[in-house]
Parts: structure tokens; C-alpha cells; sequence
């Protein structure tokens, strides 16, 4: 009897997380499941009551905004995460080979992920703003005194996002990669000199392949938050101008909030939530296939 009352003893603990949890996150994905299978009007409460199945599902095949938000946020995790990718592992065999106050540049490197996002999206907001921003001021200095419109020009525009998503986001991947640098072992390096290789054939052969794992695990990380970028575009754009910035996230924010048809947004998230899944799986067999090789 004792030893029974000391096993329901853990789980009385645990039990008020457990109900907690389970409000905050099991109860609105239950709630947003079923408003997807609804055409839940906000304005309207009845609708939620209104089933009809997949239909939401069915007809972002014909909405020509989701695709292209789509599309458009596929254009923006590829360009980000081989940019973060390139600058984040140059940065990290930098700061690797810095004998003397590495620890001081780490920090250093470090400073621009602890802005939030929308601190960021309203710094790179005003550097990129024609009238005022530092941009243009400084390009006048070589001469350039016609203001760019780097956030109202259809092409610039997302190129601006691009730019401060880089920016904040390169230091993480800089962290992840030279955490796995200096955990590689060094045997290996020691043998490949005497034998004579050149920094490039040891990177090649040797670096790159010891270091996929931690490659593998930052693009994951980095590919699920871009996915779901949001703050930065709100805030320097809003998806404007003319929807050319609108990214998958922006574009159900649109849908759910501004206009409203909370059942269309919900399907929506479920598609992107499902397209996340997929990348984490591809990334998480690249991964094991890297450890298999090793």
C-alpha cells in the first residue's frame, strides 16, 4: 500500500504541469483542427459550428496567394539559410584559430541574436527608410544622391528582410558550428600534416565531414524558425508592398486576423506545420546518415 502511494507521489507533482500544459498547447491545436474542417467566420460564431470536412483543405489548391506565399517564403529559407550557412561556419573558423580573448569575441558575435525580432525589424525598418535611414546616407557619400526605396520596391523589399533575418540569425549557426569545431578530435588533423595536406584538403576531407552533424542540427533549427518567420516582416513591411514580402506565416496572420476567416487560417497553419514536419525528417535522416558514416 506504502509503495503504491509513493509511486502516485511523482505524478501528484507533476500533475498541475501536465493540466497546465495541456490547456495551453493540447487544447487550441485540438481547437484549430476543428476550426479547419469549418468555415469559422470571427464575426460571425455560428459558422464554427458548421462542418464541412476538407473543404478549406481543397480550396488553397485554387488560392493563388497561398501558393505564391509559399513559394516566396521556400525563395527566402533557401537564400537565408545558405547565406547564415557560408557566414556562420567563415565566422566560426575564425574565431577558432583567435588564441587571445576568444571568449570576449564569442559575446561579441553573440550581441545581435539576443535583440527580439520585432527590435530588430524596427532597427533594420528605420536603417532601411529612403528619407531617413543610414543606408541612404551613407551611400551619398559615394555619390548615390537619389534615396533608395529599399522597403517600397518590389525587388529591394525582400532583399531588406533578407538582410536583417542574415544579420540576426548568423551568430547562432557562428555558436552551433564552432562548438562543433573545437569538439573535433585532433588526431586526424595531426596525421593529415604529416602527410603533408593542404588546409584546404583537411577542410574537405576531414573538417567538413566530422562537422555535418552540427551542419545538420543548425539547418534544422534555423530552416523551422525561418519557416515561421513573422515579426521582422510585420514589422519592416507588412507584407508589402503589394503582397510581395507576404511570406506563408504573414499571409495566415492576413487570413485568421485581418480578415477575419479563422477556419481558412487554421488550414493553413496545418499545411505549414506538415511542411515543417517533412524538412525536420529530411534533416533528421541526413543527420543519422552522417553518424552511420562515422
Amino acid at each position: 500500500m506504502l509503495s503504491g502511494k509513493k509511486n502516485l507521489f511523482p505524478i501528484a507533482l507533476i500533475l498541475p504541469s501536465i493540466i497546465v500544459i495541456s490547456f495551453i498547447v493540447l487544447f487550441p491545436l485540438l481547437f484549430s483542427l476543428y476550426a479547419s474542417m469549418t468555415p469559422y467566420y470571427i464575426l460571425k460564431p455560428s459558422s464554427l459550428f458548421k462542418f464541412v470536412g476538407f473543404r478549406n483543405y481543397t480550396n488553397l489548391f485554387s488560392d493563388i496567394y497561398f501558393w505564391k506565399s509559399f513559394g516566396r517564403t521556400v525563395l527566402f529559407l533557401g537564400v537565408v539559410v545558405n547565406l547564415e550557412l557560408f557566414l556562420g561556419l567563415g565566422l566560426a573558423l575564425l574565431i577558432q584559430r583567435i588564441v587571445k580573448g576568444q571568449r570576449i569575441i564569442r559575446t561579441v558575435v553573440m550581441i545581435p541574436m539576443m535583440f527580439a525580432p520585432v527590435l530588430v525589424g524596427f532597427q533594420f525598418k528605420f536603417l532601411f527608410n529612403d528619407n531617413i535611414g543610414l543606408v541612404n546616407n551613407f551611400l551619398q557619400l559615394f555619390g548615390i544622391m537619389r534615396p533608395i526605396a529599399w522597403l517600397i520596391d518590389k525587388y529591394l523589399a525582400l532583399m531588406s528582410i533578407m538582410i536583417a533575418e542574415i544579420w540576426t540569425s548568423t551568430p547562432l549557426l557562428a555558436i552551433i558550428l564552432l562548438a562543433g569545431l573545437l569538439s573535433l578530435p585532433k588526431d586526424p588533423f595531426e596525421a593529415a600534416r604529416v602527410d603533408g595536406a593542404t588546409n584546404f584538403q583537411m577542410f574537405k576531407f576531414i573538417t567538413w565531414p566530422l562537422l555535418s552533424p552540427f551542419v545538420y542540427i543548425a539547418l534544422t533549427i534555423r530552416s523551422l524558425d525561418i519557416a515561421r518567420a513573422f515579426d521582422i516582416v510585420q514589422i519592416m513591411t507588412g507584407g508589402g508592398p503589394a503582397r510581395r514580402t507576404e511570406l506563408l506565416w504573414t499571409y495566415v496572420y492576413r487570413k485568421g486576423i485581418l480578415d477575419a476567416r479563422f477556419g481558412m487560417a487554421s488550414a493553413m497553419s496545418y499545411i505549414a506545420i506538415i511542411i515543417s514536419i517533412f524538412f525536420t525528417y529530411y534533416f533528421f535522416r541526413q543527420l543519422i546518415k552522417t553518424r552511420v558514416v562515422q
